[in-house]
């Protein structure tokens, strides 16, 4: 039986925040260790970065914090996993109030030291900096209940080892639980937990299967809204059999199903709300050819059997390296190839780069095709479909005779005929999309318009957008409220704010543009909007 978040004893809060990142069901490491820490049992986790396990560990965790001290400190090898981890964290306690530090080596101690000073219920640091602020008497750890270890193995072969063992000595073993998580569990390692753990329970997860390397993978770098251009682009130019696109979330696929339908690609939506009798349903008429374009959550990403997929795209991208393995799994089989195409936005490559360390392979960033290459597409197609036609057709010449009998020249006839086919065939416009590029200022191709309204007024700001407009009903208090409160920053500190037909600018002071990036937006007028740089 397939275990569910609800079933591992998370609180309705969690959970909330889960329906709403898109997780449907646990990993393995997920569904065997949170039980455990909700337990209160110390735990030793061996499993492969990529497997779920920063979930694994936090969840349980966030939901135990009381009070407004510092109650948890995750230890990690380097600064960019401090930063992820962070992000994570931020992500899973939002609704919870939490608030969480990364500190690192490079960064300013006046800047950590001030934060910690306000308050914070989670620190995510690397061992260099977090004993330097211990020592220094700003970083203290008396309150702490839960310590967790993250690529404990990498820590120690990076010679952190006495760090590590003084932070641990810092704190109360009695009283607080501590979470060791490694790919190996080395005699180092065992040394480590049986000095510095209580009984600790040993869970082991066997590392995933790699990719096939039949499997062609390739990213395209988009913005989020020209992400259904870019797919609509995507699948009329490719020669694809059943194609799978995964969304992160069931609202996001059936919305996306419903836009693909009304460009006439005809797509069903598939996940976890739909019964199972209704799921297996839409399954086979995919399997069986009668629809060639299913939109999925992760739903399907496991344990689901799809022959003969040639196409996999992912949407969103998804949250696990794991869940990246398991979505492209889909196609590539049977000793077939297959194409396995992901769409990032330019804030995800560090995402995209923790997937290629997972499966241990390049994937190689692709160009869209351009609006020539699918005209010349739609041109090769038609006149494919005038051959076969003319090949297999008599019923026609009935009306031919007519109308030559009437005074109208073969040629004439025919060239008609063309155009008014062809105004049918290429009525649908290929419109422009905007690739995500590392741009240098005033680059080409910009009008000045456009760069007006995207770049700052005032200096000491950033311009964001929202993918939001006067359609949407949106205004001027409504951009002030989504900011200041999914960032919680004073909504007067919030500068010019410029309402298009559907997207929105606003500036933001520089020291704040990270929470509300991190916040990414929330509900107007009962609508989800994201937030993005301009």
């Amino acid at each position: 039986m397939t275990q569910t978040f609800q079933s591992l004893g998370l609180s309705p809060l969690i959970l909330e925040t889960l329906n709403d990142l898109g997780y449907e069901t646990p990993s393995p490491i997920q569904a065997a260790t949170i039980p455990l820490l909700l337990d209160g049992r110390d735990v030793m986790g061996q499993a492969q970065t990529g497997t779920g396990k920063t979930a694994a560990f936090t969840l349980p965790s966030l939901q135990q914090l009381d009070g407004d001290d510092l109650q948890m400190l995750i230890l990690t090898p380097t600064r960019e996993l401090a930063i992820q981890v962070s992000e994570a964290v931020y992500r899973y306690g939002n609704k919870l109030g939490v608030k969480v530090l990364p500190i690192y080596g490079g960064q300013s101690y006046e800047r950590q030291e001030r934060r910690l000073k306000k308050g914070v219920h989670v620190v995510v640091g690397t061992p260099g900096r977090t004993l330097d602020l211990i020592r220094k008497r700003t970083l203290k750890l008396d309150k702490v209940r839960f310590l967790i270890l993250d690529e404990a193995d990498e820590m120690l072969k990076m010679g952190f080892i006495e760090d590590v063992e003084a932070i641990l000595s810092a704190t109360d073993k009695d009283t607080r639980q501590t979470l060791l998580f490694s790919a190996t569990f080395s005699k180092e390692i065992r040394r480590l937990a049986q000095s510095y753990m209580n009984n600790p329970e040993e869970i082991t997860i066997e590392a995933d299967e790699v990719t096939n390397e039949d499997i062609n993978q390739r990213y395209y770098m988009v913005n989020d809204r020209d992400k259904i251009e870019a797919l609509s682009r995507i699948l009329e130019y490719e020669t694809r059999q059943n194609t799978l696109i995964f969304t992160r979330t069931r609202v996001g696929s059936s919305e996306l199903a419903e836009k693909l339908a009304q460009r006439g690609f005809p797509a069903i939506a598939i996940h976890g709300d739909l019964a199972q009798n209704e799921r297996e349903r839409i399954l086979n008429r995919f399997r069986n050819g009668q629809l060639n374009i299913l939109v999925a959550t992760d739903v399907v990403g496991r344990g689901v059997d799809i022959q003969e997929v040639s196409h996999v795209i992912n949407f969103d991208m998804p949250q696990m390296p794991i869940e990246y393995v398991h979505r492209i799994g889909r196609t590539g089989r049977a000793g077939r190839s297959g194409e396995a195409i992901t769409f990032i936005t330019s804030r995800q490559k560090r995402n995209l780069r923790t997937i290629e360390r997972y499966i241990d392979r390049s994937i190689h960033k692709a160009k869209l095709p351009t609006a020539q290459d699918i005209l010349q597409k739609r041109e090769e197609e038609f006149m494919q479909m005038l051959v076969e036609r003319i090949e297999k057709t008599d019923s026609a010449n009935v009306i031919l005779g007519e109308l030559m009998q009437m005074g109208y020249p073969a040629e004439q006839i025919a060239t008609a005929v063309i155009d008014m086919l062809a105004e049918k065939e290429f009525a649908a416009p290929v419109k422009e999309i905007s690739e995500v590029r590392e741009r240098s200022r005033g680059s080409k191709g910009r009008s000045r318009e456009r760069s007006r309204s995207k770049s700052s007024h005032e200096n000491g700001m950033v311009r964001l957008a929202i993918d939001a407009g006067r359609k949407n009903g949106i205004r001027p208090g409504d951009v002030i409220y989504v900011i200041a409160s999914s960032a919680q920053i004073p909504g007067k500190s919030i500068g010019a704010i410029n309402i298009g037909n559907t997207e929105t600018y606003v500036d933001v002071p520089e020291q704040h543009v990270d929470a509300v990036l991190r916040a990414n937006g929330g509900k107007v007028k009962g609508q989800q909007v994201s937030v993005s740089k301009a």
